[in-house]
């Protein structure tokens, strides 16, 4: 029945049906719950951005002078000792409780912000149906299962601090934890999902504007939405930096030495486990989205793949964009394209196989083989970041030679080609080398050319022997030999093959030294 907001006397006040977003309903001085949020919130932007000439001149809507983002409280524990009890501590103890503050602080901070996606976002969103549970439930996923997890971790590192402030042992407590972390796999693995539908729904302008007002909020710290939604990952990756910096100024004596290390290989091995469910997740949702204008285009490795290498855009050398997606398998260049409201990639040309791919890395301004296309990416300019990808086999399917932004996006892709060709090259070359004879060990008797030298030099002492017969002689070795070094090639692996080679060849050294 309310139908006006009270607001402070300096500013102006507004009607209840005016306000299209629950942003301009949640006061950040006369809400509880964000004023107690906003007591250890600081904000990232540099000091006196408030006072900066573009801010004056900005409008407001609701205020000509809007309230200044809250800080987190960033007191080092150092800071809060007394006098005393730091004077009795040596410094690289000191350095040790400051890196186990900064890992219990770094839990408060992101149970804080946990908390704070459910209510300033999350809640109002779903109350004022700006978007619907489901879409709600696959953008936040179960964020709020994981703030019972930290509370654990958090209320162990309470109990385990001593009266003076001081914890004597980390280790155990860590290493019982850590492996809770597996938790994180089904939301890391939906965040590519989760940002393209939050993307999306930024299209609507209901959405949009409840994510600007929040943006402009103190509560939000100038974060918008997915930065608050990317905090369990980002906390994820610093656990292995923050456990290396407590065991680098842990004592060699220390108990927690051994148990640190142990707690590092554990962690290591979850973000490990994380990242490759993650790539799965990654790699099939982009499979789901690739459309195939042929059905000769369809493969069975792009559906079997569990990698996704690398993928990005590049442009052919006509200048068109093209989104290239190498699979652990096979590379795949498509064209985006949107299909009601949703991103989908058609396949272009033939999909090529890893094992049969034909890298050439060209110069800028020239391509090594097919001619030159100078000035086809435009304005005559000379092409720069190019390299090519073809079959082996020049009949299925054709070569393109594409296009980088720039000299380190192309060495990127370079790389990642180089790395999934190379074990079928390894391969490749393994089975050239074992069709070849095994000759080197009589590389000389086996040499057709090596009768005619040793003819040559006996020619000058054997007057009795003519040119002719000599000539004769030599070309039947030759020629056996020729023959025998044939049939190698086609029965190597065999023993008699062996045998028969030097008999012959025996029979020809006979026969020079009857001439």
């Amino acid at each position: 029945s309310l139908l006006y907001l009270q607001e402070p006397s300096n500013k102006r006040v507004r009607p209840l049906a005016r306000v299209t977003s629950l942003a301009n309903l949640i006061s950040p001085v006369r809400n509880g719950a964000v004023r107690r949020f906003g007591q250890t919130i600081q904000s990232f932007a540099l000091r006196g951005d408030s006072k900066s000439p573009s801010c004056a001149q900005k409008s407001c809507s609701r205020s000509a002078a809007p309230t200044p983002p809250k800080r987190r409280n960033s007191v080092l524990w150092s800071e809060m000792l007394d006098v005393n009890m730091k004077e009795s501590l040596s410094t690289k103890e000191i350095k040790r409780q400051e890196a186990i503050y900064e890992m219990s602080r770094g839990e408060q901070d992101l149970i804080e912000d946990l908390k704070l996606a459910r209510k300033a976002y999350h809640d109002p969103m779903l109350k004022l149906s700006i978007m619907s549970e489901e879409e709600l439930t696959h953008i936040f996923g179960d964020l709020d299962s994981y703030i019972p997890l930290h509370e654990d971790l958090l209320a162990s590192l309470g109990e385990a601090t001593k009266p003076d402030g001081t914890v004597e042992q980390i280790g155990p407590i860590l290493v019982k934890w850590l492996p809770r972390l597996h938790a994180y796999k089904g939301y890391c693995s939906n965040q590519l999902a989760a940002k393209a539908l939050l993307d999306q729904k930024k299209q609507d302008r209901r959405v949009q504007d409840f994510l600007q007002r929040c943006l402009e909020s103190p509560f939000s710290r100038k974060l918008d939405l997915w930065s608050f939604l990317d905090i369990p990952r980002s906390r994820l990756v610093k656990y292995p930096l923050l456990l290396k910096e407590i065991l680098r100024h842990t004592p060699k004596d220390h108990p927690d030495i051994q148990i640190l290390e142990e707690a590092i290989s554990i962690i290591q091995g979850v973000l490990s486990d994380i990242n490759l469910k993650k790539g799965e997740s990654e790699c099939q949702y982009y499979i789901d989205k690739l459309e195939y204008l042929d059905e000769k285009q369809k493969d069975p490795r792009i559906e079997g793949s569990k990698a996704l290498l690398c993928h990005g855009e590049l442009k052919n050398k006509n200048g068109h964009k093209l989104y290239v997606f190498l699979f652990q398998d096979i590379l795949v260049l498509t064209r985006p394209v949107t299909r009601n409201e949703r991103q989908a990639y058609q396949v272009y040309r033939q999909p090529i196989p890893v094992q049969e791919l034909i890298l050439e890395d060209l110069q800028d301004g020239d391509v090594k083989m097919g001619g030159s296309f100078r000035g086809a990416f435009g304005n005559a300019d000379k092409a720069k970041n190019i390299f090519r990808v073809r079959f082996q086999d020049p009949s299925p399917g054709q070569s393109h030679t594409l296009q980088a932004n720039d000299v380190f996006h192309k060495q990127q892709w370079v790389n990642c080609i180089r790395t999934a060709i190379a074990p079928f090259q390894r391969i490749a070359a393994a089975a050239e080398l074992t069709e070849l004879p095994e000759l080197s060990e009589e590389s000389e008797e086996n040499n057709p050319s090596a009768p005619n030298v040793r003819a040559q030099k006996r020619q000058s002492t054997m007057s009795g022997i003519s040119e002719m017969e000599l000539d004769e002689s030599t070309s039947e070795c030759g020629s056996i030999l020729d023959s025998e070094e044939t049939k190698g090639l086609k029965s190597h692996r065999t023993a008699s093959w062996h045998r028969k080679t030097r008999e012959k060849q025996l029979s020809c050294k006979r026969k020079e030294t009857l001439v």
